[in-house]
């Protein structure tokens, strides 16, 4: 049953999608009525189950389910992602590929590189330790707040000199 983001309790599980660019309005709009429909009636073994989506900086849409009665089932998140598969190919964009890094610089520009090649992209500049990037550890509503991390303590430190 889809009741509105703020209502969900801070324990409930999130799965965060990157789109590989900005959404339009009109696409935000489809993405909305679509994901509530598919929340109305999003269940685990027949039991609906209390959900709810946002999207962040028209680009970053984050589903949640409180788990606290039942838990989603494989099924369930399968369903979900099939969801997901439609939209990306509605809207052209890619949400389910999970090879890509959301990385923000501090004027709030927003960049979505492949996660293969990034050490060029150190290299060449267009990465550096003063931009923040999705943590990709968030797994509650109650860590959104944590959503942004400074690249120089996240995974792509690693790419950097010492």
């Amino acid at each position: 049953m889809y009741i509105p983001f703020e209502q969900l309790p801070a324990h409930s599980r999130v799965w965060i999608y990157q789109a590989e660019r900005i959404l339009t309005e009109k696409e935000i709009e489809i993405v909305k009525q679509r994901l509530t429909r598919f929340c109305e009636g999003w269940n685990t073994h027949g039991n609906g189950m209390p959900t709810s989506f946002d999207i962040f900086e028209q680009q970053i849409l984050v589903l949640a389910v409180d788990e606290s009665g039942l838990g989603a089932s494989g099924c369930s998140i399968d369903s979900s992602v099939k969801v997901l598969k439609e939209l990306e190919s509605m809207l052209g964009v890619n949400l389910t590929d999970q090879g890509k890094v959301s990385v923000r610089n501090s004027s709030g520009d927003l960049k979505v590189f492949p996660a293969l090649g990034l050490k060029s992209k150190v290299q060449a500049g267009e990465l550096t330790l003063e931009q923040e990037v999705i943590n990709p550890l968030i797994r509650t509503k109650a860590d959104l707040h944590q959503l942004w991390q400074p690249v120089r303590n996240s995974w792509l430190n690693k790419y950097f000199p010492n």
